[in-house]
C-alpha cells in the first residue's frame, strides 16, 4: 500500500459510521500529521487505538448477543448482524465485518507504513 492508498484507508476508517470517537481523533491526528515531524507521534497514537479498538469475531458475536446491542442497533439490525457474523465465523473471519474493524485489520497488518 502506498502512502496515497494508506491515507486513503485511514480516512475510510474515519468516517465509518462504526468507528469510534476515540479512533476517529487518532486517524484525524495521523491524517493531520502525515508529513510533518508529529507522523511518528500520531502514528503510534493510530496504532495503540486500532489496537485497542479493532474486535474479533467472537467478540463482536458476544456483543450481538447483548441487550447492550439491542439497546444501541435495535432488534432487527442485531438480527441481520448476526447471521452476518455467522457467516464470517463460518467462512474463517477472526475479526468484527464492520468497516471501521475491517480497515482497521488492513492498516494493522502493513502499520509500519504509518509511520513512513
Amino acid at each position: 500500500m502506498d502512502n496515497n492508498a494508506m491515507i486513503a484507508k485511514v480516512k475510510e476508517v474515519v468516517a465509518a459510521g462504526s468507528c469510534c470517537a476515540e479512533l476517529k481523533a487518532a486517524g484525524q491526528e495521523w491524517l493531520d500529521a502525515v508529513g510533518t515531524p508529529k507522523q511518528k507521534e500520531a502514528a503510534e497514537k493510530l496504532v495503540q487505538e486500532l489496537e485497542e479498538d479493532v474486535q474479533s469475531i467472537d467478540a463482536t458475536m458476544d456483543f450481538l448477543k447483548s441487550q447492550a446491542a439491542v439497546d444501541l442497533l435495535g432488534a432487527e439490525t442485531v438480527a441481520r448482524m448476526t447471521e452476518q457474523g455467522k457467516k464470517v465465523k463460518a467462512s474463517g473471519g477472526k475479526y468484527c465485518f464492520c468497516p471501521a474493524c475491517q480497515g482497521g485489520v488492513e492498516i494493522l497488518a502493513r502499520k509500519e507504513e504509518l509511520f513512513a
